[in-house]
């Protein structure tokens, strides 16, 4: 601490506290008006004592004025050289009844935060000088520092239902005349959307499938039609099984409708040649990120998406291939704490998160093999901490004699989408035609059916 107050002061406005602190004893009914204010807001430990103790006055009902303010003081102060009711008078004279306790709050507050910055730089600098430390540790810890202390700026309280009945009445009668401005984002098949309305913000969605279906391809469909509507927002793909090369190719294929094995091998005829132009064009103006780090924890992700501008809709795929922070012994306590802690990094992003998972094989001898909720693998917390959960089935699949991959077949297979969980709303089923070839999704129209989810 000292090798920065040798050089500069810390950041601080004597002049506010004081103000604050006076106005607090002059008229306690302003404490109402400060809730988001700390101890450690302050910066002279004598503010702090002082409104330590006002705080502890208020909470006790007790009256405030000088004489149980000094009493109070006493009790927790160790300054030997402070004359408490003196200096508690010196505030009290700079202060006047109708002062701007709000603006002096809002002074002090960020001052607080600029102390709180120092402080941060001066560990990342011991951090950073440690030869020893890991580079990519160091990066994440400093990131959290900061984050953290964004994070506290801000103050959640308690709202009067009549606040939020009045807000949401006037987003009705907005939505209402601007259908498209719902600030969730639309997964471009209207089917689903009948269901969901949108993907919402803070909404944890989990696509499950057993393997080779086309889970991954219907993730990405979905990417793309996010990509291709919303011009303003960063859609963020993390692939912990293919890398982006391959994902990428996948687009193009399901944008230009040229077969993957033409895109692999790059043997394009001259019509072909204008189509896969004209995709590349439109997947580049799309402001989709594509991260293919293997291994890649929450940590991880929460860090590359806190570096996009705008997050709106981010894809992890898959869940059995991701690590947890801890239990590595325990892989379902693990995977728990995976799904909790998206669900809690898509609430603090205010973005939807889909969520890619392998379902379990049915048992042989099960006549039924369509999945159900049971069927996600390794832990029931993933069922518990989805919003949304959507299981793909194809009846040719669990007939074929050999498993296919989503490149192995050829032609339009039927795909039926199970919304086996719907927090917002009904389950049922859509139906999509899906062309292996291409990688692609086209929903099929029809008359469909739901029921209320209890």
């Amino acid at each position: 601490m000292s090798e920065f107050d040798g050089i500069k002061q810390y950041p601080h406005s004597n002049e506010a506290e004081q103000a604050v602190l006076g106005a607090l004893i002059i008229d306690p009914a302003k404490f109402s008006e400060i809730s988001g204010l700390a101890e450690d807001d302050f910066y002279t430990e004598t503010h702090k004592v002082i409104f330590g103790a006002i705080r502890r006055l208020f909470g006790m009902s007790r009256e405030i004025d000088v004489v149980t303010l000094v009493d109070e003081v006493k009790k927790t102060f160790t300054g030997a050289d402070l004359d408490a009711a003196k200096y508690i008078k010196t505030i009290c004279d700079v202060a006047v009844e109708n002062t701007n306790i709000a603006e002096y709050v809002r002074i002090i507050t960020e001052k607080s935060i600029l102390r709180k910055l120092i402080d941060a730089s001066r560990k990342i600098s011991e951090k950073a000088f440690d030869a020893g430390g890991d580079v990519k540790q160091i990066v994440q810890y400093s990131e959290e520092l900061v984050f953290r202390i964004a994070d506290e700026r801000y103050h959640t309280e308690l709202t009067p239902i009549a606040d939020t009945v009045k807000e949401n009445y006037a987003r009705f009668q907005f939505l209402s005349r601007n259908p498209d401005a719902y600030s969730g984002v639309k997964t471009g098949y209207s089917e689903l959307d009948r269901y969901f309305i949108s993907l919402d913000e803070g909404d944890l969605v989990l696509v499950g499938a057993r393997p080779g279906v086309g889970k991954t391809t219907f993730a990405l469909n979905l990417a793309l039609n996010v990509g291709l509507k919303y011009s303003d927002k960063d859609i963020a793909i993390f692939s912990l099984e293919m890398s982006k090369e391959q994902l990428v190719n996948r687009l193009i294929s399901c944008q230009a409708l040229i077969d993957n094995y033409t895109v692999k091998r790059a043997s394009f005829n001259d019509e072909q040649w204008g189509e896969l132009a004209n995709a590349c064009s439109k997947l580049s103006e799309t402001h989709i990120f594509i991260d293919d780090t293997t291994n890649i924890t929450v940590t991880d992700i929460v860090t590359k998406v806190r570096r996009l501008k705008n997050p709106g809709f981010i894809i992890i795929d898959y869940l059995q291939l991701m690590h947890g922070e801890s239990h590595k012994d325990n892989r379902v306590l693990e995977i728990g704490d995976i799904t909790r802690s998206l669900k809690i990094l898509a609430k603090d992003l205010k973005v939807p998160v889909l969520l890619v998972s392998q379902l379990s094989r049915p048992p042989k001898g099960i006549k039924e093999k369509r999945p159900q909720l049971q069927d996600l693998r390794d832990s029931g917390s993933i069922e518990q901490d989805a919003d949304i959960v959507m299981m793909l089935y194809r009846e040719d699949y669990d007939n074929s004699e050999a498993e296919k991959t989503d490149a192995g077949d050829s032609g339009q297979k039927t795909v039926e989408c199970i919304i086996a969980k719907n927090r917002h709303g009904n389950t049922g089923k859509v139906n999509f035609a899906w062309y292996g070839p291409y990688f692609k999704y086209v929903q099929i129209d029809e008359s469909h059916g739901g029921s209320d989810e209890q």
